[in-house]
């Protein structure tokens, strides 16, 4: 690894790889504004929700801390007194990174505030040269802080960003798809730390997925079904999970196939009638006539594996209907109703491509089945019969 000389200190950065990770994200706090009546319920709820770093002016509230936070002394003047002790990481401003002393069971962390050409060339040399850079911005575009984080790419140096509030948080935390590596909110509420935490913790999502045998297929002639557009690109064996009965969903295939006479469209799925259920996040389903651009929706792989995609457009048209029931495996009857064309396809086990006119009695699909009933999308256990 290269060694980054700062003044008369020679700093051995890290590889990126093992560069300390707890989180693929992580959450620092900045305590510095609030109240010291305040601090130690802030700090409860810190450890609570696993907060990995604190910001502090206040070397013995540093002091106090587990090791499982780190501890973030920052100091505004080099005349300012630093413990040999206790401190994990000191932060000083860009312009006096040189004169501090940083103890020897310390790290060297560096705020740059980016407002100019000139201040973000400050912060891509900081994140090549110091460890850990904290970086404010002054303008509301994140074009600067794309820029940063290619300049940290491979260099070993993590960036953390100030943000302001938890729906900024979510911005920046997926920027350039990596985003910030940390994210750094002075808190005005113990419910923004947990806010915050959620939004660098992955939500890895998984649905267990089991066959389905068709028993009947039935033309049941014209009615409007909808096409839901994303704005994800779709794999092969990706599809949405719909369906006419709240009990059961059908793995609905994206148009990512070859198509005769039109191009693939893999952003696509010809969903089924409006009456449908499409299933979205927190286990919560909407009809396919409320679907909307911006909504979000599960995207569904064969593997069970989830993620959440958002809708760019819903198209209602009337078309021809195809009807399709089939059984679980514990013998419940589930249902979907599609349009009757042979380019409308449903996935089936090991990702085959089932196009629904060819389908035949005996043919396995791919499906989920809730434990529970919906009351208004929601999950609700009460006797409920669908038909």
């Amino acid at each position: 690894m290269d060694d980054i000389i700062v003044t008369d200190k020679v700093i051995p950065l890290a590889p990126a790889a093992a560069a300390d990770a707890r989180f693929e994200h992580f959450a620092w706090l900045d305590l510095r504004g609030v109240r010291a009546d305040q601090r130690v319920a802030y700090v409860d709820a810190a450890i609570h929700h696993r907060v990995e770093g604190i910001v502090s002016d206040d070397a013995e509230l540093l002091a106090t801390l587990p090791p499982t936070v780190r501890r973030i002394l920052a100091v505004s003047s080099p005349a300012d007194e630093i413990p040999e002790s206790g401190i994990d990481l000191v932060l000083t401003p860009s312009g006096i990174l040189d004169e501090v002393t940083v103890p020897a069971d310390a790290d060297r962390a560096v705020h740059v505030v980016v407002s100019d050409a000139e201040t973000l060339e400050v912060a891509c040399q900081a994140v090549r040269r110091v460890p850990w850079t904290l970086l404010t911005f002054t303008d509301p575009t994140k074009i600067p802080l794309e820029i940063v984080i290619a300049a940290a790419e491979n260099s070993g140096g993590r960036t953390v960003t100030v943000v302001s509030d938890i729906t900024d948080a979510e911005i920046v935390a997926i920027v350039l798809e990596h985003g910030s590596d940390g994210l750094l909110l002075a808190p005005r509420s113990l419910e923004e730390i947990a806010l915050l935490q959620q939004v660098i913790t992955p939500q890895q999502q998984h649905l267990l997925l089991e066959e389905f045998v068709v028993e009947e297929v039935e033309h049941i002639g014209m009615g409007e079904r909808a096409c839901i557009d994303t704005c994800s690109l779709l794999e092969q064996d990706e599809g949405c999970l719909i369906g006419s009965f709240a009990s059961g969903f059908f793995l609905s295939c994206s148009e990512t196939h070859p198509l005769p006479y039109m191009p693939t469209r893999p952003f696509r799925w010809n969903a089924g009638a409006v009456h449908s259920y499409v299933l979205g996040p927190d286990n919560r389903t909407r009809y396919v006539s409320e679907l909307r651009a911006g909504h979000p929706i599960l995207a569904v792989r064969t593997d069970g594996s989830v993620r959440e995609v958002r809708i760019g457009r819903v198209k209602i048209e009337r078309r021809p209907l195809i009807s399709i029931t089939a059984a679980t495996q514990d013998g419940k009857r589930v249902n979907i109703i599609a349009q009757d064309d042979w380019h409308v396809r449903l996935l089936g086990p090991g990702a085959t491509v089932n196009n629904v006119t060819e389908l035949t009695p005996g043919d396995r699909l791919l499906g989920y089945v809730p434990a529970e009933s919906r009351h208004v999308g929601l999950p609700i256990s009460e006797y409920c019969i669908e038909r």
